[in-house]
């Protein structure tokens, strides 16, 4: 099928790429495919959300009736002592980019929805639970497009009775809106060597849930932050969040910073002690839990931007990194990403006339943007927090940010990958674990369920490894395997081997595609490819 544009994942950024697209020009014909089995289905995030870029988009979005019920009411950041003390951070010491006046509290997923039926009302087509499985080429090295992967084959790669063909989607241009860790972006960084000169990118994993709590114990519009405990405790970095949106409901989350040492810390256990602190306990008692969720970010800052063009496409929103991490948001600067880069492929199809050259200069224009701008002016918080610690490097950020409004002479690096970063398991302290209550705190399994995950049982496994001999040869005896922990649905599980010894089992179907995997496996063994398409999370509005 030709297109004048392919946009591969219906996220913020491919969906406002998409909408302006045809705003610009109704003659151009633009198609989005989407793994998930629904618009939505696969989007998680906390969501504070900033309207900038919604405005500049659709200017009448309340009229129309996009889904920003919650507009923010209050603002709180704590750091919490222990996992009894917590301190209030006053708000006259809070970098000025974590003050949220002006913003929602939202559900994402709900948001693109909405924003997938202003595509389709301006004539985008959207095709879901079709997954962008391989990059297509020119014979000149330019992209032409990209392959959907092919449904009904078995895990042993026969053709069932239900095989269908994967379909080639050809494009004058392009975009890749896959969100952090892209399987396509990744693979054309590499190629194009996108990455040259640019820093290092980190990550981190958001584990999220959400609870219908009392009406007594919910205060609409209440926007709470934290850092310190439980993280700090075990030498990580990141902060918790908890939301109150509307109907009685709160959501909440801990993002841990994918840098952290221990390779017996478990993201997932972290997040089960902070539901239990006085501070978080008290609005979630007598509640439900309702839903959960996960996914890795993208936080390395502009240092780490790769250069977001290459000939015949572009990279977008988190699949090149534009989340703004001192603002704990991502997701009017990825949209901005996509106005930037419709405006850019136009110009280029229409009034230049070119087409699959690269389009060089959007890199720039989107650094030109007030995007780019805004991401510079935090530059140093994500450094910061690496080097200093969560607290000194946010009273780093104070003084950067508020007082000099990022116009500091120099511009922190990081150049040790995440990946990079685990102690051997010998020289670790172990951590034990406190048992799931069932009241607070949960185990994976039951998690999982709550996520609607679902996979075709009899595919190929789509978390390959490039050395099967690894996991035990490697991970197992330097590492203890953190596969078992690092992942927040229950993957990786080591086993007893039919012959004696132990084997890494993947169960597959419980993977949420959060690309944790993908990020932190210390050898870098662990690939994620794309599933049958609909297969993973199926996120009601999260």
């Amino acid at each position: 099928m030709e297109y004048d544009v392919v946009i591969v994942g219906a996220g913020p950024s491919g969906l406002a790429a998409a909408c302006r697209l045809r705003q610009l020009s109704i003659d151009l014909s633009v198609c989005v495919v989407e793994k998930g089995s629904e618009v939505g289905a696969h989007i998680l995030s906390g969501a504070v959300f900033e309207p900038t870029a919604l405005n500049e988009l659709f200017p009448d979005w309340k009229e129309q009736g996009a889904p920003l019920n919650t507009p923010v009411q209050g603002d709180e950041i704590y750091v919490l002592r222990d996992e009894q003390k917590s301190v209030r951070v006053p708000g006259a010491l809070i970098p000025k980019t974590m003050h949220n006046e002006g913003n929602y509290i939202i559900s994402l997923g709900n948001l693109c929805r909405w924003l997938g039926q202003q595509a389709e009302n301006l004539g985008v087509e959207i095709y879901p639970g079709f997954a962008a499985a391989e990059v297509l080429f020119h014979d000149d090295g330019r992209v032409k497009g990209v392959a959907t992967g092919d449904a009904g084959v078995s895990a042993s790669g026969e053709h069932k009775d239900s095989y269908t063909q994967g379909m080639e989607l050809h494009a004058k241009y392009t975009l890749f809106a896959e969100g952090c860790r892209g399987h396509l972006g990744k693979q054309l960084i590499e190629r194009f060597g996108l990455d040259k000169g640019r820093g290092t990118q980190h990550y981190g994993i958001g584990i999220k849930e959400l609870w219908e709590i009392p009406a007594a114990r919910h205060r609409q519009g209440l926007v709470i932050h934290s850092a310190g405990w439980p993280l700090a405790q075990n030498g990580a970095h990141g902060g918790g969040f908890l939301y109150h949106i509307e109907d009685n409901q709160v959501s909440l989350g801990l993002i841990t910073d994918l840098g952290y040492s221990n390779p017996f810390l478990s993201p997932f256990e972290e997040f089960q002690r902070y539901k239990q602190h006085p501070l978080i306990r008290q609005y979630l008692e007598g509640g439900k839990r309702i839903a959960y969720g996960a996914r890795a970010i993208t936080k390395g800052g502009p240092q780490a931007l790769p250069r977001m063009s290459f000939p015949g496409g572009l990279l977008i929103g988190c699949d090149a990194g534009t989340l703004n991490f001192a603002k704990i948001k991502g997701s009017h600067t990825a949209m901005k990403s996509g106005l930037v880069a419709a405006e850019t492929v136009h110009a280029a199809l229409t009034g230049e006339g070119r087409e699959g050259e690269e389009l060089s200069g959007f890199t720039e224009a989107f650094m030109a943007s007030w995007a780019g701008r805004e991401l510079h002016l935090q530059r140093n918080f994500g450094p910061a927090q690496h080097r200093f610690g969560n607290i000194l490097g946010s009273a780093y950020a104070f003084v950067d940010i508020n007082l000099f409004n990022g116009k500091l002479p120099w511009t922190f690096s990081d150049d040790a990958p995440d990946h990079e970063q685990l102690e051997p398991a010998a020289q670790a302290k172990r951590i034990e674990y406190p048992k799931p209550d069932g009241v607070l705190s949960f185990d994976r399994l039951s998690s999982v369920f709550l996520s609607n995950t679902n996979h075709e049982e009899d595919q190929p496994c789509h978390l390959t490894l490039r050395d099967p001999e690894v996991p035990i040869r490697h991970n197992l005896a330097l590492y203890d395997e953190p596969a078992q922990r690092f992942c927040p649905a229950g993957v990786y599980e080591i086993v007893d081997a039919a012959g004696g010894g132990k084997r890494l089992q993947i169960n597959a179907q419980n993977c949420v595609h959060c690309k944790t995997c993908d990020i932190k496996d210390p050898t870098q063994n662990i690939v994620w490819v794309t599933p049958e398409g609909g297969g993973g999370p199926n996120y009601p509005n999260m």
